[in-house]
């Protein structure tokens, strides 16, 4: 009864536009928002909001793609295509072993996945999923190391399609929404080294360089997560419709029951799927280049590529709620 009650909720919500064509780009292991991410874009998914091409992951664990599979299949998507990077930083995680759990000798959380040796290379996943689709059509939403796009950037042409990286993305991709950086002061330190850019600087700066000029990039800068952090009352009290929720027992391993956990990764798939509704103000447009320590600066340049999110007190009240309300619905395709 509960999930027909969210059919019939949810459906109020349903966009009559297009659903945006989404590929996530994350970096899943350290941090749990980008498992919360992920979560977000199934449930705006099952609103018809958007749809999910593809997961490539950008950090080096050897449970990502396992675990990845076995969001996608909580929420009745086990299809969906991931890759996994050969070179970027390896991550130890607090949350991937959920995988290995298991209730009356059944995996708690079923995965066809069992191992990153069996999935694809991100670069080869990305190009494949690019060439299928229609000119100018697909979103990517980068919450992580730059390693794949940068290479994706850098790739020739393969099978999949005779178009450079290069002219790939320039002939498929509409928009990229990436958290990265920082574009205002933290704490009074005006020179803030953001650690999706700090930990994979070489590949964040070929991407910032080599990035197509006429495809816009937004960023989601460290200050904008910190401002809408996620609430830990909804932890405790929104995903207790089931007795285990991959989300809630994640957040728990990775952040406990007593921290607001920012939500750096998922504005950033708020605007990418939803960037009419005004959550968030943009700069004006110019460039981002990244110091060799890992600074991410930002030039007004007319007609520039680049544009970074502002968000007021206001829209960070409106931001948290409507995070809180994606994150925590249930998932509509989960089987009995």
């Amino acid at each position: 009864m509960l999930v027909s009650f969210y059919i019939l909720m949810t459906a109020k919500f349903v966009n009559s536009a297009e659903p945006v064509r989404v590929i996530f780009d994350t970096d899943i292991s350290g941090d749990v928002d980008d498992v919360l991410a992920l979560a977000m874009i199934h449930t705006l998914a099952d609103r018809r909001e958007c749809e999910l091409l593809a997961v490539t992951i950008s950090k080096i664990n050897p449970l990502t793609g396992p675990f990845t599979d076995a969001v996608n299949t909580f929420y009745g998507r086990n299809e969906i295509p991931i890759g996994v990077t050969l070179q970027a930083q390896h991550r130890q995680s607090k949350y991937l072993n959920l995988i290995h759990k298991r209730d009356n000798n059944q995996l708690r959380y079923p995965h066809n996945v069992k191992s990153n040796k069996d999935l694809p290379n991100a670069v080869k996943l990305l190009r494949k999923t690019l060439a299928l689709e229609k000119n100018q059509s697909v979103v990517i939403i980068q919450v992580g190391l730059a390693a794949n796009l940068a290479d994706l950037i850098e790739s020739k042409p393969d099978e999949f399609s005779p178009l450079t990286g290069v002219e790939l993305i320039r002939s498929k991709v509409r928009l990229v929404s990436v958290m990265a950086g920082a574009f205002e002061s933290i704490n009074g330190n005006e020179r803030y080294l953001e650690a999706n850019v700090r930990n994979g600087i070489h590949s964040m700066q070929r991407f910032a360089k080599l990035w197509p000029e006429e495809v816009p990039v937004i960023w989601s800068g460290f200050e904008i997560g910190v401002a809408a952090p996620y609430p830990r009352e909804s932890i405790a009290r929104d995903f207790n419709y089931m007795k285990h929720h991959i989300v809630r027992e994640a957040y728990l391993l990775h952040s406990g029951p007593e921290h607001d956990r920012p939500c750096w990764d998922l504005t950033s798939v708020l605007y990418a799927i939803r960037p009419q509704e005004n959550y968030f103000n943009l700069s004006k447009s110019g460039r981002v280049t990244v110091s060799d320590d890992g600074f991410t600066k930002f030039r007004s340049e007319r007609g520039g590529r680049d544009r970074f999110l502002k968000m007021n007190m206001v829209q960070a009240i409106r931001v948290r709620e409507v995070l809180r309300d994606l994150v925590s619905q249930p998932p509509l395709r989960q089987k009995p």
